[in-house]
């Protein structure tokens, strides 16, 4: 039986590599994608993988008209062996570290089986990572700590 992995990007430049992420993927496992408003600017779907199912912020209520009618983020995560967020933007991961639960993605890692691994890749320019101090900061250490790649 192949494991069944839970693709998912955010908005940043570095969704342009989505589609190649989830078509090598897909020959070893079984693929469902999910992708936020503001990551399909980056999101070729003319040549997305044909086998790999990619879901948006409509899919999430279209099927749903009542009460007892299933929910697409729960049966994505009750589907799901283990979900990929790649790339996952510094908005994206503010929202989760907050509990915002306002699109499809956000709302499946909310309900997310933490017994199930998650496997993040954090995309954002080093300046996203705070190399401009915000006024009256008073940090003794550079700005740029914070990023790993500011550690070369």
């Amino acid at each position: 039986m192949r494991p069944r992995v839970l693709v998912a990007a955010s908005g940043s430049v570095a969704a342009i590599k989505f589609e190649a992420l989830c078509r090598g993927l897909a020959e070893w496992a079984d693929v469902r994608a999910v992708a936020t408003a503001s990551s399909l600017h980056f999101i070729d779907r003319v040549s997305f993988p044909s086998g790999v199912t990619l879901l948006t912020d409509a899919d999430e209520w279209s099927a749903w008209g009542k009460i007892g009618h299933k929910v697409l983020h729960i049966e994505l995560r009750k589907w799901a062996d283990a979900m990929v967020i790649a790339p996952l933007s510094a908005n994206t991961l503010a929202k989760i570290a907050g509990g915002l639960c306002d699109n499809l993605l956000t709302c499946v890692v909310r309900a997310w089986d933490y017994g199930k691994p998650i496997f993040v890749a954090p995309a954002m320019k080093t300046p996203s990572c705070g190399t401009t101090p915000s006024p009256g900061a008073t940090s003794t250490s550079s700005p740029t700590s914070a990023c790993p790649s500011s550690r070369r």
